[in-house]
């Protein structure tokens, strides 16, 4: 089965007597709408999927009329399943919602909504705003190097490189015919349409400027004022940390902070640019697979920030933060915690040395905190990505 984890996650929720909203929530091009596809056929409920991805978004009676269809195919006593994609990007959709979903519980009508999307901060906001205590979210991550491996057979240096979009697998012989795909058919539309779109934006030009530093920049600490002075649209800090949401709530990128044990001091801190599939950032530099490799410092950049990125998607489901820490010199690539469980990793590859002196002192500042080497004098990298990211914590 598709995505297998969450694909049958999704398959018994719907077999679930109980009335719910599931929302499937997750990047562009990941397999929310091939894997939704695939529950229905496999279910014997009558359902029903709609989709809001149009050229032009349709208003929220769009919604009000897919809805009625589906009431007047639902037999009694037996439920049906009406599924909403890309249902964000309708103005006030959440309150057309949350209308039709409380006048079925008053009739007992038995409709099991599924409400798939790629904008976070926008599904997020309608769901906190208008249907707490009505939903449960499904998260659809980037494709990690395993689920890469057993489609197309990728070595994880090629996972490192091409990253986990599956669409444009097939292409990877032809790097240029990859990297225009994953420029066109993903990067574009994640930008144009789930934040440009949806959100005000009143400099595109700086908000993509900074999407393209943030991949050139990738693994690296690199604060506001820093990027501020290589950007040519004008702008300022409070700008730049709107647009990082923005960026953020597509999936694109994180900004990872700084681990300090005061929030204040951490919201305060130059972020960690990690880009969230490795694939956007090989599209962004343009440089070969054989290019990046033959580099150990461009490679070893690309290996961290892969690190990173499945530090961040995988730990996302579970309530984990991701973080950095640095105090002068000395510095851990990645902190993860969750409650009182810390653990810091550091990533060594060819560029860097041996020596764990950072590592060393995060822990003697945590005494309770684990610390984890990825690579020579620790686990391998394969190891890494084969280990399920709560299996590193405490």
């Amino acid at each position: 089965m598709f995505r297998r984890p969450m694909t049958d996650t999704i398959h018994e929720r719907l077999k679930e007597k109980r009335k719910f909203i599931l929302v499937i929530l997750g990047p562009r091009q990941v397999g929310k709408t091939t894997a939704i596809h695939q529950v229905l056929k496999e279910i014997k409920n009558f359902h029903r999927y709609a989709a809001a991805d149009l050229p032009s978004p349709p208003d929220s009676s769009w919604i009000s009329r897919e809805w009625e269809m589906i009431r007047a195919k639902t037999r009694k006593n037996e439920t049906s399943v009406l599924v909403l994609d890309e249902v964000q990007k309708i103005d006030n959709w959440s309150v057309a919602v949350k209308r039709l979903w409380d006048e079925d519980t008053l009739l007992g009508n038995k409709i099991h909504v599924v409400i798939l999307g790629s904008s976070s901060l926008l599904i997020q906001k309608g769901l906190t705003e208008s249907l707490a205590g009505r939903f449960e979210v499904i998260r659809f991550p980037h494709w990690s190097w395993q689920e890469m491996h057993s489609l197309a057979g990728w070595s994880l240096d090629q996972y490192i490189y091409f990253g986990g979009y599956p669409a444009p697998a097939e292409f990877v012989k032809d790097e240029e015919r990859w990297r225009q795909y994953i420029l066109d058919a993903i990067i574009e539309p994640s930008i144009s349409k789930d934040v440009l779109l949806m959100n005000r934006v009143e400099k595109p030009a700086l908000l993509r400027q900074l999407f393209a530093l943030s991949c050139e920049y990738a693994g690296q600490i690199l604060s506001y004022n820093k990027i501020l002075g290589q950007l040519t649209d004008a702008g300022n800090t409070v700008t730049l940390s709107h647009y990082q949401n923005l960026l953020e709530g597509a999936f694109l990128i994180k900004g990872l902070q700084k681990w300090s044990g005061n929030m204040l001091r951490l919201k305060n801190s130059s972020p960690k640019w990690i880009p969230l599939n490795p694939g956007l950032r090989s599209a962004i530099a343009k440089r070969s697979f054989p290019e990046c490799k033959d580099d150990p410092v461009t490679w070893g950049r690309m290996v961290e920030s892969a690190v990173g990125a499945t530090l961040v998607n995988t730990g996302a489901p579970h309530g984990i933060e991701v973080l950095y820490w640095r105090d002068g010199n000395l510095e851990v690539d990645f902190v993860i915690k969750k409650g009182v469980s810390l653990t810091a990793v550091e990533v060594k590859t060819g560029r860097k040395r041996l020596e764990f002196s950072g590592l060393e002192e995060f822990k003697k500042r945590n005494p309770k905190a684990k610390t984890i080497v990825v690579g020579p004098g620790g686990i391998s990298l394969k190891e890494f990505f084969e280990t399920p990211v709560d299996k590193l914590l405490v």
